[in-house]
């Protein structure tokens, strides 16, 4: 398998660029438009346009929406798309996305005004779903072509898809088939319209047909150049996140503001410690605060060293870095039980230059409010006065420093100012915790904590606790309490089945955050067959999407049956059968997560309020963003800016992060990287050199997690 990203943060070092001044008509033709680094994004409340809007606000693209359906909107003329600014003429778009080829009425002044923008200034269109017909370059599906599902459909890039936008995939592009009573994938398959100049870049067969369909190509016509989309999608699915990043560079030709790539990090909780067992006949887990039962007796898990040696062999064959959150007090409670022996801990500590490691807290306390466990669920103990009762500062002190020190003896890389509290504790949790612990603050403060593990689902965006910035992770459905594939199916089965089936009816009470099944999972089965292709799924669609929040698991899952590993392979190996080799996945460690999100805020705030512009001139682009602002581009290979180096690879462009000055930071583009024609250019010269770079159905899954 190809190797992954593991820098510590991306884009720095040579993306530190130095100031250059704005290009000006004395550095540049002044016949040669400027053209804004925007999008124009037509909508008519399809989900194919709103897909391709997510993928650009997930970048860090800044595009204009106008939406058909509002009465009060702007009309799309020649004032609307280009004017002049200093003596230059100005393309305010550097792309149109319509949500098909022609989406206003016949002979409209819009769509008129559109085609004479886009061959003035050689800007191309997306149609985002569109039929498939002689206008759009197509024959009509009636003629030897289809119209009609493809769920579970496995397209091909083309031989030109590759070459071009679509190169950063290995060629192979499944369509999802997650249910067999929901469409989820409609599509107009048909050849290119005879003496139509048509590429096909992305293509299935033609069912009862030798022949391929077109389901993404290129048309070039009239001077114009569109990508044609033929089948519908929503920002979901993993089609489109699989194809997005080809649409968004063949809009864009790979000049714009913002960057997509694809990250993966796992952390696993508890290491040293050992978690509590899930029983099969009580429904409950022993000695969690929610099993009350007399009769509990703990089984806890814990893994081996024979674990530990699976585990760097698998990061090994995986070129993968695997984050082990660890809890010291677990070796020292099993040295006091043992004569002072602990096979894991030796293991582990001989082995830590393999991993990386992050701060658990010493005993994995409670360290919200403290806890009634009297009563199930549990509630927050209360002062006379009806106030809450709050784990003390010097408490929580005592858990960070103790655990860092202890870690620091037994010789492990740590990142001092990195924390996961145990259950993410201390922050606030709904129903019993509607708050912070007020002492938690004080408390990251005086242990120089800067990063802070937070649970996705409780907690999704980054926000400022004291002097840390929290760091959402994504919690597997792969549980805390469970070591064999066995009780993993037992435990989802008491969680999403109804009480009519022997569940807990919590499926039937929360139907908004879960789904009941329709039947118990075979306890035997049911893990390998159902549970691992979910949780690969929703996993992957997280890769897919850009977004680099860790997910996590237990050192329960690694142990016994090592019940992680199948949903790991599946992430891992499934990735690496749908890119190329220049796509990597970026394995980051958290506080460099931290950063990326961070980053991400701000420039999505401030090209949100405006205070972001950028265009190009010719092979020269140039930014204006607030002062100290991290600015993100992708761009092609060989940028520069300040005459260094723009960047670091990936997929076939460059792309990173670099500081804002408050004046213009311009980049110069490579020679090679041919500027759009404009003003009756031929369609050859409007088309952008070939380059090698890395699309109505079903919503994610936010699935209901027992975290520990």
């Amino acid at each position: 398998m190809k190797g992954t990203i593991r820098t510590t943060a991306l884009a720095l070092g040579a993306l530190t660029t130095a100031l250059g001044l704005q290009a000006g008509p004395a550095q540049a033709d002044a016949t040669a438009p400027r053209t804004d680094l925007r999008v124009l994004v037509v909508s008519d409340g399809g989900p194919a346009t709103d897909a391709i809007a997510a993928e650009l606000d997930a970048a860090g693209t800044p595009y204009t929406k106008v939406d058909l359906t509002d009465s009060a909107r702007p009309a799309v003329d020649a004032g609307f798309l280009a004017d002049t600014v200093d003596g230059r003429p100005r393309a305010r778009f550097q792309a149109v996305v319509l949500p098909d080829d022609n989406p206003f009425a016949a002979g409209s002044a819009e769509m008129a005004a559109l085609a004479s923008y886009e061959q003035t200034y050689a800007i191309p269109q997306v149609d985002a779903y569109t039929y498939a017909r002689p206008q759009a370059g197509l024959q009509v599906p009636t003629s030897g072509g289809y119209s009609g599902s493809i769920d579970g459909v496995q397209a091909q890039v083309t031989a030109a898809g590759k070459a071009g936008p679509f190169g950063y995939l290995k060629g192979a592009v499944p369509f999802e088939d997650n249910s067999p009573s929901v469409g989820e994938s409609y599509a107009y398959l048909s050849a290119p319209a005879p003496g139509a100049d048509f590429t096909p870049y992305v293509q299935a067969p033609i069912p009862g047909s030798s022949q391929q369909g077109s389901l993404i190509g290129e048309y070039r016509h009239d001077g114009r150049r569109e990508l044609v989309v033929t089948f519908v999608y929503n920002q979901y699915q993993e089609q489109f996140r699989l194809l997005s990043r080809g649409i968004v560079e063949w809009m864009t030709g790979g000049v714009h503001l913002g960057a997509a790539r694809n990250y993966f990090a796992v952390h696993v909780d508890d290491v040293f410690a050992a978690d509590d067992r899930w029983d099969t006949v009580l429904n409950c887990t022993p000695g969690d605060v929610d099993c009350t039962n007399s009769s509990a007796t703990p089984r806890p898990i814990r893994m081996t060293p024979a674990d530990v040696d699976y585990a760097t062999a698998w990061q090994n064959s995986h070129h993968f870095t695997l984050d082990l959150v660890y809890n010291g007090a677990g070796s020292v409670d099993q040295r006091e039980d043992n004569n002072g022996v602990d096979q894991l801990a030796d293991k582990l500590i001989a082995d830590r230059n393999q991993f990386r490691w992050v701060n658990h807290t010493y005993t994995h306390a409670f360290l919200g409010c403290e806890q009634d466990t009297t009563v199930v669920p549990w509630r927050c103990r209360t002062n006379p006065d009806g106030s809450t009762k709050w784990v003390g500062r010097a408490t929580i002190d005592y858990e960070i420093a103790t655990n860092r020190t202890w870690g620091q003896v037994a010789g492990l890389p740590l990142q001092n100012d990195e924390l996961v509290t145990g259950e993410h504790s201390g922050l606030r949790i709904l129903p019993q915790q509607p708050q912070d612990n007020p002492n938690l603050a004080p408390a990251l403060s005086d242990n120089g904590v800067e990063w802070l593990g937070s649970d996705s689902s409780r907690d999704p965006d980054q926000r400022q606790v004291g002097p840390a910035a929290t760091v959402s992770r994504y919690p597997m459905n792969v549980f805390y309490n469970a070591g064999r594939a066995s009780e993993e199916a037992d435990e989802y089965n008491w969680l999403y089945t109804s009480r009519a089936q022997g569940g807990s009816g919590i499926c039937e009470d929360n139907p908004a955050t879960t789904t009941c099944l329709p039947a118990p999972l075979d306890t035997n089965t049911g893990y390998q067959d159902y549970i691992v292709p979910l949780e690969t799924r929703l996993a992957l669609g997280h890769v897919l999407s850009g977004d680099p929040k860790p997910h996590f698991i237990h050192q329960s899952n690694l142990t016994e049956d090592r019940i992680a590993y199948p949903v790991l392979n599946g992430v891992l190996d499934g990735y690496d059968a749908l890119f190329a080799d220049t796509t990597p996945l970026v394995n980051l460690r958290m506080k460099d997560i931290g950063t990326e999100l961070r980053r991400r805020a701000a420039w999505k705030s401030a090209v949100q309020a405006g205070q972001v512009t950028a265009y190009r001139i010719g092979d020269t682009v140039t930014v204006q963003a607030p002062n100290g602002t991290d600015v993100t581009a992708t761009l092609p290979t060989g940028t520069t800016s300040g005459g260094r180096a723009f960047g670091t690879a990936y997929a076939g462009q460059v792309s990173g992060w670099t500081a804002s000055p408050g004046a213009g930071l311009t980049f110069t583009l490579s020679s090679s990287t041919a500027a759009p024609a404009a003003t009756g250019g031929t369609p050859e010269a409007t088309t952008p050199a070939p380059r090698t770079n890395v699309p109505a159905g079903v919503t994610e899954q936010v699935p209901y997690t027992p975290d520990n």
